[in-house]
């Protein structure tokens, strides 16, 4: 099961983030400073090679802890800096105010959100459970 949600992580961090990204609200936003963007695009390439490495050790080489602590650092890491966004100005608004969102909660939120809990809960089940 570790392996299918690590999965699921990685696919949100590695392909989807970049398909929201890679357009005019993001790398190619006008508004955006050259400096900015070029530290958006180090970050969708830095976690997708990482989402990459993750997939490879898990289905290649059946290595689910290491992926599940990277993937726990690239979405825990969205999650502190959204917590923080009021102290460096951040916000998941756009500028026109406009906010994309489900069941009224930010998708980054729901979906890092959801991706850390799980793995976090697989990793303590695994933990907890009697050695055979």
């Amino acid at each position: 099961m570790k392996k299918y949600i690590v999965t699921l992580s990685v696919l949100l961090y590695a392909l989807v983030v970049p398909f929201l990204e890679i357009n005019d609200t993001h790398v190619f936003n006008p508004d955006w400073t050259p400096h900015a963007k070029i530290h958006e695009v180090w970050q969708l390439i830095t976690n997708s090679i990482i989402g990459v490495l993750c997939l490879w050790l898990v289905w290649i080489k059946k290595e689910t802890k290491i992926s599940a602590i990277l993937s726990l650092i690239i979405t825990g890491s969205f999650l502190i800096a959204f917590i923080f966004q009021n102290y460096y100005g951040g916000s998941m608004k756009y500028l026109d105010g406009s906010e994309k969102t489900l069941i009224g909660i930010n998708i980054g939120i729901l979906g890092f959100g959801l991706a850390f809990v799980l793995i976090v809960s697989t990793m303590l089940i695994e933990k907890l459970k009697p050695n055979k």
